[in-house]
Order: structure tokens, then C-alpha cells, then sequence
């Protein structure tokens, strides 16, 4: 089987900064006490200006890797939210559905000039999105010999007026890019393996559901995936994971669960930021890569969950 490879990896956060403090006081949660917030280990979010789109968020996370963009076979854009697929924004004036089909990915093809790309949407996969665009990217390149490259984008942006709050995790608007090739790419990756779950009995479920539903199925996510790589758990040298509560990945690693090394566990950008929706795992590995830490041959696992309910993974080899 071809060897794929992913790199280039790049991200764009929502233009206006604000503390816990600032966005309850601005009652954009549901969560009325700041210090429930930092006790979970958020401190800071970003939220977009009135006038910043989700598609402006695009083009920022594209723009400082379009430079190594060449013979691209397919854009794969991803968003977790179905009204940030459509940028029309008349279609309550004019009532024709062509407006709601203005759809983003077209628009990044024509304006990075990847005129022999395919564009793909996907947006039913919640904030797994840019794990799912993994697995889509590696077997379409393996199945199309022709294709060099597939680029990989996700964008969100909540609609004004939203709670930033999901899951009593504390939200960020934001994009994230990276290139999926047939070539290794300096600093990159090789793609090993991926897994998923979906229980669409879960489509429409409230907050409490989705945290009891999320540690049986984390673990049988990340074990599958490990076991579909041929490797056992103690091969796996860093998991770079979702950001949410800090407590729920000592939950998860603990001995009667993953029995996993917590010091192994990262997710540096989760004060910052808090979750940036499906772009977590992105600005993660950037983030493991600058850091200096991870050494060429080690394995690293990707891991989201998304509304749907969906639960990704996946395994990547440094290649330094």
C-alpha cells in the first residue's frame, strides 16, 4: 500500500480575545461562574468580529501554506457547523436556493488558483471533521495515482448572538489547514491508521448524555485504532487530544480505563483557546512539533468527538 504523508500544518484563531470573565460577564455561557472555567483548565477563547467570516478564517489558515501547494487533486473542506458550508447570504431576499449553495470550497479553489482540484464539502462529522478529512485524503490518494496533493481545511465560526459554550467546554471561533501527499514532507508525518464511531441514536442528545457516552467510547476508539495499527498502546508516544475538561484526560488514562502515561497527554493550547472546534488536534500537533519534543519514528495519536455522535482517531509517524 502507498505510503501517505501530511504536513504544512497551519491555523488562524477568531480576531477578538477575551477572558472567561469577559464572555460571562457578556452572558455568553451557560456557566455563570469564571473559576469553573479555570478549574477546567480554560482561561482565554476567540470569538470573531461582526464582520470576520468563517471563510475569511479559511483563506488565513491557507494563505501560509499555499506556497507549497502544487498539482492538487482535491480540497477537502470541512465545517462542524452546516450554516458555515454556505456563504450566500441573500436568499431570505430573494428566496432562490441558489444562495444556498455559495459554497466555500468553490470559492478557495478559484482564489488559490487550484483549478484542477475537486472540491469536497464535509460537514455532518461535528469536530471530528479534520480527523475524518484525514482517512478521506488517504484513500483518495491512493486511488487516484494522478493526484499529488489534497489539501485539508476546516473552518467555524458560531453565528452572533451564540453561547460559546458546548459541553461545558469553552469555545473558540477559528480554521485550520495542512497538506495530505504522496511525498514526504519536510517536518511532516506519515499516515499510519484511523478509526471511527458514529451512534446516530445520539444525533440530538443534550450535554450530560455526551459526557456519560464519551469515556466508554474514547477508549474503544483509541484502542481500535491501535490495534487496526498494528501496535499496542505503549508504542503510541504522545496523544494529542481534544480540548476540553483537563480532569476528563485523567479519567481516561487512568488504570482502570486506558492505563495511559497523563504526562503523555497533549494539549497546551486548551488555556489559550479553549476548543477551537474541529481545529484542536491541528494547532496540538503544531504546537508538539515547535515544542521540540517529539522525535523522528515516534508514533503520535490524533483523537476528537463531535455532535452526531461521532468519535475519531487518528495514528501518525514523525518523520522529522
Amino acid at each position: 500500500m502507498k505510503d501517505i504523508y501530511v504536513g504544512h500544518f497551519s491555523y488562524v484563531l477568531g480576531d477578538l480575545e477575551q477572558t472567561v470573565e469577559q464572555t460571562v460577564e457578556q452572558n455568553r455561557t451557560v456557566i455563570k461562574e469564571p473559576e469553573k472555567f479555570r478549574s477546567a483548565g480554560f482561561d482565554k477563547h476567540h470569538i470573531c468580529s461582526l464582520s470576520t467570516t468563517a471563510y475569511d478564517l479559511a483563506v488565513a489558515a491557507v494563505n501560509p501554506i499555499a506556497k507549497h501547494l502544487h498539482q492538487v487533486g482535491a480540497i477537502i473542506y470541512s465545517t462542524a457547523l452546516p450554516v458555515n458550508a454556505n456563504i450566500g447570504t441573500t436568499f431570505e431576499e430573494t428566496k432562490d436556493i441558489k444562495d444556498l449553495t455559495d459554497f466555500p470550497g468553490s470559492h478557495l479553489q478559484s482564489d488559490f488558483g487550484l483549478n484542477d482540484a475537486w472540491v469536497i464539502g464535509l460537514d455532518q462529522q461535528a469536530c471530528t471533521g479534520m480527523i475524518g478529512s484525514f482517512k478521506l485524503a488517504a484513500a483518495l490518494l491512493r486511488d487516484t495515482p494522478q493526484w499529488s496533493q489534497i489539501l485539508c481545511v476546516t473552518a467555524d465560526r458560531f453565528p452572533q448572538g451564540s453561547l460559546y459554550e458546548q459541553s461545558y467546554s469553552l469555545i473558540s471561533d477559528g480554521a485550520s489547514a495542512f497538506i495530505i501527499s504522496t511525498e514526504p514532507i519536510p517536518g511532516g508525518f506519515r499516515y499510519v491508521e484511523h478509526h471511527a464511531i458514529t451512534n446516530g441514536g445520539m444525533a440530538n442528545t443534550n450535554d450530560d448524555a455526551t459526557i456519560g457516552n464519551f469515556f466508554p467510547n474514547t477508549i474503544d476508539c483509541i484502542t481500535m485504532n491501535v490495534k487496526r495499527a498494528g501496535l499496542e498502546l505503549k508504542d503510541i508516544n504522545w496523544m494529542v487530544v481534544q480540548n476540553i475538561n483537563v480532569n476528563a484526560w485523567k479519567i481516561v488514562c487512568s488504570p482502570s480505563l486506558l492505563d495511559y502515561d497523563i504526562t503523555r497527554v497533549f494539549h497546551p493550547s486548551l488555556p489559550m483557546m479553549g476548543h477551537m472546534i474541529s481545529g484542536d488536534c491541528i494547532v496540538n500537533t503544531q504546537m508538539l512539533i515547535e515544542s521540540g519534543k517529539i522525535k523522528p519514528g515516534e508514533y503520535v495519536l490524533l483523537y476528537m468527538v463531535g455532535y452526531g455522535l461521532t468519535w475519531q482517531s487518528v495514528i501518525l509517524q514523525y518523520c522529522g
